[in-house]
């Protein structure tokens, strides 16, 4: 049983057209990640276009979701480590430093992929998460990502 809305649905309008999990982007994998206990859960369907091999899944397709779910996993532990009401937004945005993703065996693609973490720690700006990633009952992919928090004020450089 999840807690409250899709942390991804909280993010302001000006950051949510992330491929992997942004609502306003309309080709994007719309990762939807929320509270499970002290945990963060995701459910995502691999589409037959995200094949490696006939029958599996994609690696990039796996760090991305991944990745994903992790950024969102941060923005979520910042709100609540700020005192924010989980179901209120905005949620602040978080980019990935280093993802590092371990492939334990190969995932397939005829079954959605279950995301859960875990808050490893938050230490300012920071926020480090561990992930696991698992089909049909069996971890596929373990990832470890440190995420860094977006300043609101930050306008990209084109």
């Amino acid at each position: 049983m999840t807690d409250g809305p899709a942390f991804q649905d909280l993010y302001p309008d000006h950051w949510a057209h992330c491929y992997g999990c942004g609502r306003l982007n309309e080709h994007g994998l719309k990762v939807r990640s929320s509270w499970d206990g002290d945990e963060t859960v995701a459910t995502v369907v691999p589409r037959p276009h995200h094949t490696a091999i006939p029958g599996f899944v994609y690696s990039g397709f796996i760090a991305s979701v991944i990745d994903c779910h992790s950024t969102g996993s941060a923005a979520a532990a910042a709100h609540r480590a700020a005192g924010g009401d989980p179901a209120v937004g905005p949620y602040p945005r978080f980019l990935t430093g280093s993802l590092k993703v371990e492939y334990l065996k190969p995932t397939p693609i005829d079954a959605p992929v279950e995301l859960r973490s875990t808050i490893v720690e938050v230490k300012g700006r920071k926020v480090t998460v561990a992930t696991t990633l698992s089909s049909k009952g069996a971890v596929c992919a373990r990832g470890e990502a440190v995420l860094v928090q977006v300043p609101e004020t930050w306008e990209p450089k084109a």
